[in-house]
């Protein structure tokens, strides 16, 4: 064999040995960068004085991202021109914050980063970093500190923001709808505990905000606020609990329109308990109407009969201290049809009533031609009640375990508005087998009544209530299998609900107090004592 071959073939060989060895395994690389950026140095120093720039520039020995800034980064004192925040999206080995805003004279500036620096590479954060700075002589360095809670639901709400607004001769109590805080925090999007730093001494009114927006003032409509109920004196020593609300809307009503023959629909906002719809224009003799509420929406329906040949009508809406007069153009719009229904449908507890609704306001029943029936065929009593502003009758009978109840509704049995009368209708409902269900009895210790008793869901929606005023054993039947948490209700005006605060009148929400999750199996009772702390 020619020598030049064969050293070519052996060379061949020899690779292709070196790439199965290769094969067999890749190379490990080291250990996993857990390290994060670390800063080289400030322009100016970290917790300067004096400060009359308007850039400052943070050196780091890696390249770093910045990630959320818009809602992590927090400045305290806010400003009203919002800084520039450089690199906004790629990666680099510094940051440059642009002032914009005029500084105020002898004030202590923080930006809290929050969570937004990690390293480029391995997204290792560098935590809750603050940059420090006055423009006076020195550093302000007292604190206030706290914990946030929700005075409805179990756990809280993320990002919300805790400041301070310096009670001076300027101050009122609608400056919260008007102006920024003199020093804000924000919990960001774990820790229920806040820590506004860097505050110089003097009286303040502490308050708390999950602010929709963002722009640190209070907007009723949208964001939860919780406020302390006395001013704090700085410095303290003191730790302050907040209960986070939604307030009730202050009462508004919007234009009424004409959406269907002889239908009205008056929107609103706030309390429609107290709301009246009165018409202005005039009416035939035989006029009638009736008002009932939309099932879902923060709307009233005004229907009346006979059909008014007018072009328009003139209603006032009134509501405490609420009074408006609306002007409704009419126009030619086909009446709605009645259409019934009946609630639940299927499955039915055994506690449960049965709601039937139509969708035109009822003005007679005749009970003599509806009969229910379970599944011996025999004939059970019920009685009824009528609710006028949902439109809905309710039907109440005994029920016992595993039947079937057959509800038949013969012709004219329900007449509405219009005169329009039903057809033959036909519902069906069934009990499940008490085996199916678990029940539940609580004893409370040191308890103060009256409360109101719930269990809720994941959602924080009641599945079951109980009202009690007096020291007592609660039994719940019935329960449908599944994990509950215990709430209970401190209902301090006996009202049987649940009141929120309000700022403006220093009202806080009433106080609820939550236990552990519970599990609810079928044929299976759940016995537990809750003790209650003095303070509940």
């Amino acid at each position: 064999m020619n020598k030049t071959v064969s050293n070519f073939i052996f060379i061949v060989v020899i690779g292709l040995i070196f790439i199965n060895c290769a094969n067999r395994g890749t190379p490990q690389g080291g250990d996993k960068d857990i390290t994060p950026p670390k800063i080289l140095k400030s322009e100016p120093e970290n917790f300067s004085t004096n400060f009359k720039g308007k850039e400052i520039k943070i050196y780091f020995d890696e390249y770093i991202k910045i990630k959320d800034i818009q809602k992590q980064l927090i400045i305290s004192p806010p400003m009203k021109t919002l800084p520039e925040i450089t690199p906004f999206s790629s990666a680099s080995k510094s940051i440059t914050i642009k002032i914009f805003d005029t500084l105020q004279p002898n004030t202590t500036y923080a930006f809290n980063f929050g969570n937004s620096i990690s390293d480029n590479n391995e997204g290792n954060l560098f935590p809750y970093y603050r940059y420090v700075f006055s423009t006076g002589d020195y550093i302000d360095s007292l604190t206030v500190n706290g914990q946030i809670f929700d005075a409805l639901d179990k756990k809280p709400d993320t990002f919300v923001s805790v400041g301070l607004y310096e009670v001076d001769s300027t101050f009122n109590d609608s400056i919260i709808y008007k102006e920024n805080p003199k020093y804000v925090t924000n919990t960001l999007d774990s820790a229920t505990t806040f820590s506004i730093q860097n505050i110089k001494a003097g009286t303040y009114m502490l308050y708390a905000l999950k602010d929709a927006n963002q722009d640190n003032k209070f907007q009723q409509k949208t964001d939860k606020i919780a406020f302390y109920n006395h001013f704090i004196t700085v410095p303290t020593d003191s730790t302050y609990n907040l209960r986070l609300f939604s307030e009730n809307l202050d009462f508004r009503s919007f234009r009424p329109q004409n959406i269907a023959g002889q239908k009205i629909v008056f929107g609103y906002e706030g309390d429609y308990e107290h709301m009246h719809i009165d018409l202005l224009s005039d009416t035939p003799e035989d006029f009638k109407h009736r008002i009932t509420k939309d099932e879902k929406t923060d709307s009233l329906y005004y229907w009346y009969a006979p059909k008014i040949e007018a072009d328009s009508l003139v209603f006032k809406v009134t509501n405490k201290d609420f009074e408006k007069d609306y002007t409704v153009n009419l126009g030619d719009k086909k009446r709605d049809s009645l259409t019934i229904k009946a609630t639940p449908t299927g499955a039915i507890r055994v506690d449960e009533d049965l709601k039937v609704s139509g969708s035109i306001p009822f003005t007679a029943f005749d009970a003599s031609k509806i009969t229910i029936m379970d599944k011996d065929s025999t004939l059970v009593d019920y009685t009824t009640t009528f609710d006028t502003i949902t439109n809905n009758y309710i039907f109440n009978f005994k029920k016992t375990e595993d039947n079937t109840y057959k509800i038949q509704v013969l012709p004219e049995a329900f007449t509405d508005l219009f005169d329009t009368k039903n057809d033959t209708l036909n519902f069906n409902v069934k009990t499940k087998k008490s085996s199916e269900f678990g029940y539940a009895r609580f004893t409370l210790v040191n308890a103060t009544y009256p409360i109101i008793f719930q269990l809720v869901n994941e959602k924080g929606d009641v599945q079951y209530e109980q009202y009690s005023s007096k020291q007592e054993i609660l039994d719940f039947l019935n329960l449908t299998p599944g994990k509950y948490t215990i709430r209970v209700i401190f209902d301090t005006n006996g009202n049987k609900k649940f009141d929120t605060g309000n700022y403006l009148k220093k009202i806080q929400p009433e106080r609820v107090s939550f236990f552990k999750e519970i599990e609810i199996r079928a044929d299976w009772g759940y016995p537990e004592t809750l003790v209650f702390k003095e303070e509940e």
